[in-house]
C-alpha cells in the first residue's frame, strides 16, 4: 500500500516516520501544513487540495496525526479547532482511502472513577474535546479505525516530560497537581499499535482506546521523570522537590479531566497485542533524551 501520514512533524507523527524504516513492506509518504526533511506541505483543511494530493500519489491508506491540541487556545480559537479536528477529517474520509485516526481522552468528562470503554457516553468540557468529538462524529459510518490515547510525550516537540526535565533543572520545588489521574502514553508505543491495526490481516474498523498501562497522577509521574533522569544521569542529578497541589491551585485556562485512564481491553484482543506500562515507556524516551 502507499500509506500517507499527515502531521509529520508532531510528536506521533515523528515516531511514525522512525517505525516506518522497519515496515519496508508498504511506501510511505509524510505530509505536514509545515515543510520538512523528506515530507510534502498538505493543507488538510483544503478539501480539493486533499482530493488532489490523494490522486496524484495514489494513496491507499492514510494516518491522521494531524491535530489542533492546544487545550487553552482551543478555546479562545474554537473554529481554527473545529477546522483542523473535524472538517479536515471529513476532508481526508471523503478521498475514500482506508483511514486511521488519532483522537483523545478529552472526548469523556473525566469524573469517572473506573476505565473508560469505548461504549461510555462522551461529554467533552472542552473546546478540543467537543472539536474532537466532532471529527469522531465524522467517521461514525465509515469504514476508519479511531485511536484515542492520552497524556501523550516523546523526545519530540513539546511536552510534559520535557518541561518537567527544564523546570526541575530550573527551581529547587515544583508544584505539581495530584489530584488528576491518568495514564501517560510514549507517542513511540503508540506509533507501534498503529502499526499493529496497519499489518494486520484484517481490518478492524472501529474505536479503539490505547494508551501505555498502568495510572499514576502528574505528581506521581513528576516524581518518576526525576528518579529515573537521577538513575541515568547520577554525575549531574534534578534535586527539585516536588510539591502536591490541587488543581484549583494551579488555575488552569480551561478545566482538565481529573480522570483519563482508558480501557484498553478491546485493542488487545481484537490486535492481539501487548502494551508496555507507562513507566517502560519512560525509560526507553529518557534514555534516549539523556543520549541526545
Amino acid at each position: 500500500m502507499k500509506i500517507l501520514i499527515t502531521g509529520c512533524n508532531g510528536q506521533l507523527g515523528n515516531e511514525m516516520r522512525l517505525l516506518a524504516v522497519e515496515h519496508p513492506k508498504h511506501e510511505y509518504i509524510y505530509s505536514d501544513v509545515i515543510q520538512s526533511d523528506n515530507a510534502f506541505v498538505l493543507d488538510i483543511t483544503n478539501p480539493q487540495e486533499v482530493a488532489d494530493f490523494v490522486a496524484q500519489h495514489a494513496i491507499d491508506l492514510i494516518v491522521n496525526c494531524a491535530a489542533y491540541t492546544n487545550v487553552d487556545k482551543a478555546e479562545e480559537n474554537e473554529a481554527i479547532a473545529q477546522k483542523i479536528n473535524a472538517e479536515a477529517v471529513e476532508n481526508l474520509a471523503k478521498t475514500g482511502c482506508k483511514l486511521i485516526h488519532i483522537s483523545t481522552d478529552y472526548v469523556f468528562a473525566g469524573d469517572a472513577c473506573y476505565p473508560y470503554k469505548e461504549s461510555d457516553s462522551v461529554s467533552p468540557k472542552t473546546a478540543y474535546g467537543r472539536t474532537k468529538w466532532a471529527g469522531e462524529q465524522v467517521l461514525a459510518k465509515t469504514n476508519a479505525i479511531i485511536f484515542r490515547t492520552a497524556w501523550l510525550y516523546s523526545t519530540f516537540g513539546n511536552n510534559f516530560v520535557k518541561t518537567m526535565l527544564r523546570l526541575g533543572k530550573e527551581k529547587s520545588e515544583l508544584g505539581v497537581v495530584f489530584d488528576q489521574i491518568g495514564t501517560p502514553t510514549y507517542a513511540k508505543h503508540l506509533a507501534q499499535a498503529i502499526f499493529k491495526a496497519i499489518e494486520s490481516k484484517d481490518w478492524h474498523a472501529g474505536t479503539y482506546h490505547c494508551t501505555n498501562e498502568g495510572v499514576c497522577s502528574w505528581y506521581d509521574f513528576t516524581h518518576e521523570i526525576f528518579r529515573q533522569y537521577n538513575a541515568l544521569c547520577p554525575h549531574n542529578p534534578i534535586e527539585a522537590k516536588v510539591k502536591p497541589i490541587h488543581s484549583s491551585e494551579y488555575q488552569y485556562r480551561t478545566p482538565r479531566p481529573f480522570y483519563s485512564v482508558l480501557d484498553k481491553q478491546k485493542y488487545k484482543e481484537t490486535f492481539g497485542a501487548t502494551i508496555p506500562h507507562w513507566t517502560e515507556g519512560l525509560h526507553e524516551c529518557l534514555e534516549k533524551l539523556v543520549e541526545n
